[in-house]
């Protein structure tokens, strides 16, 4: 099983990893936001992750690490 780790505090939430991830297992944390003032992206389902990696692909920030 793959693990995501997102950065919470240099997350923009841009969404963009939210669109590439086949698994549909990424969503924007509307309940905290970070340091910045931004609603930060979280994982919903971390065992549906594939280990894919097309979030980490994806950020411009490079905030999301991905581990098999």
């Amino acid at each position: 099983m793959a693990k995501i780790t997102i950065e919470f505090e240099r997350c923009k939430g841009c969404l963009l990893c939210t669109k590439a991830c086949p698994q549909k297992i990424l969503a924007q944390n509307n309940r905290k936001l970070n340091h910045k003032g931004y609603y930060p992206i979280e994982v919903i389902d971390p065992k549906k992750c594939i280990g894919c990696a097309m979030c980490a692909m994806m950020c411009p920030d490079c905030v999301i690490t991905v581990e098999k």
